[in-house]
């Protein structure tokens, strides 16, 4: 949009009222903000990650990473001598016809370099080192040694680890080696140019190289380490997502050394969905995989906000427990009270759907073991009596109901309201009075 304001017409036989044009003017310049300022920024930045990403599709995520950086180390290559080839035809055209040609072709060159990632994850970066390396001995000898042309094989001593990646080390090694050869080469072998110019633009040019190589430089690093970073941010999520956050942060600190502890006291709970299997004959996969994911993350929004922490899924089971790997005093109220937001959630979820859903939950409370197991997959767990405790009792549980130990009968004392199960036969375990949890006391 353009000018610095809208004009309205007056309605006929009326004017338009000041506020109400004051209204509308300041939603044209909002609309007006939208389109001509951040617009045009989200469009650029779409445009480059499209142009960063142009070849990479089909290759592993780190392949595609640094096809990405040698994307934009291409891109850079291609503008700045692109630059160059500018500057020269506007010095002396028919002077310096012979670079400007060579300017041209490495400007074409270095924009192949995405279509070259077709034939392979190496193509691109042998193509750009190439024709560079051949340039530059060109251009060393053309406008000299003093000319700076040979300043830019020093790109060779980061340029090719990013490029190649450190699994093809030799070839990283040879591409270093060859670069510093064809440097001193230049230096050694072209003392006279073959064009003679003034000294103020031989200056100009080696000026310019040495700029261009510690601008490349900069930015090919900076944009690895962006990546990299990117890719440790999420891996990290995804970690924080599996295993809990004080875990993560002993792995990464520990890397290799198991993890396993114990815990004189936490609570442990077990929840079930009466007659799912029934209920997934009837609905279908779709519907079952769309309907478990719902209600497990409504559950992890609960477990996230009572300070519990999810161990896991099995099926329609939910798992969770309170009190690890951090301790907390109040571990067995914590459960307690996501135990019955759960059996409302779920109350909440029929009046929406008009299904009729119910879970049968479990909570015990007691020691237990904890720790990481397996190298693929592996999870957080937690082992013990407590835990068998839990199982049995969700097991034993009425469908809509809360089912808890003695312990945490006793621990939950004037917090909750119970109503007696009576004694109940635990396997390996005998018998226990046990006692429905039924609502929190205010």
């Amino acid at each position: 949009m353009r000018g610095s304001g809208v004009q309205l017409p007056a309605r006929r036989g009326d004017e338009a009222h000041p506020s109400v044009l004051k209204r509308v003017a300041v939603r044209f310049s909002r609309i007006a903000e939208g389109v001509v300022g951040r617009g045009p920024l989200r469009a650029v930045k779409r445009l480059g990650s499209r142009l960063a990403a142009a070849g990479t599709a089909g290759y592993p995520p780190d392949v595609q990473r640094r096809l990405k950086i040698l994307n934009v180390i291409a891109y850079l290559i291609a503008l700045t001598t692109a630059i160059y080839g500018i500057q020269q035809a506007s010095a002396d055209f028919e002077k310096l016809k012979p670079a400007i040609m060579l300017n041209v072709a490495i400007v074409v060159a270095s924009l192949m370099v995405p279509l070259a990632h077709r034939l392979s994850d190496v193509a691109g970066g042998l193509l750009l080192v190439g024709v560079e390396y051949v340039a530059l001995q060109y251009f060393s000898a053309f406008f000299g040694r003093d000319g700076g042309a040979q300043v830019n094989y020093i790109l060779a001593a980061a340029a090719p680890f990013v490029v190649f990646g450190l699994k093809r080390i030799w070839l990283v090694l040879g591409v270093v080696a060859l670069g510093l050869v064809l440097h001193l080469r230049a230096w050694f072998a072209y003392h006279d140019p073959m064009v003679v110019m003034d000294q103020s633009v031989i200056d100009a040019g080696y000026t310019q190289a040495a700029i261009t190589t510690v601008g490349l430089i900069a930015a090919s690093v900076y944009y690895a380490f962006n990546l990299a970073e990117k890719a440790k941010a999420e891996t990290d999520a995804l970690l924080r997502n599996i295993l809990p956050d004080s875990i993560v942060e002993r792995l990464k600190a520990n890397p290799g050394e198991p993890i396993a502890d114990s815990h004189d006291s936490a609570s442990v709970l077990f929840a079930d969905i009466s007659g799912f299997v029934a209920l997934a004959r009837r609905l279908g996969a779709a519907e079952v995989v769309a309907l478990l994911n719902r209600i497990v993350i409504a559950f992890d929004a609960l477990a996230e906000r009572h300070g519990v922490e999810k161990i896991k899924t099995i099926g329609d089971a939910y798992m969770a427990v309170a009190g690890l790997p951090d301790p907390a005093p109040d571990h067995t109220c914590r459960l307690a009270a996501l135990a019955l937001d759960m059996q409302q959630t779920i109350g909440r979820l029929n009046a929406e759907t008009g299904l009729d859903l119910s879970i049968r939950i479990g909570i015990a409370s007691g020691p237990v073991m904890a720790g990481v197991i397996g190298a693929k997959k592996f999870s957080y767990d937690v082992w013990g009596d407590a835990v068998n405790l839990a199982a049995r009792l969700e097991q034993q549980a009425a469908p809509g109901r809360v089912l808890a130990c003695p312990t945490c009968r006793a621990m939950l004392e004037g917090q909750f309201e119970f109503e007696s199960r009576g004694t109940i036969d635990i396997k390996g375990m005998g018998a226990q009075e046990t006692w429905y949890v039924v609502r929190e006391v205010h």
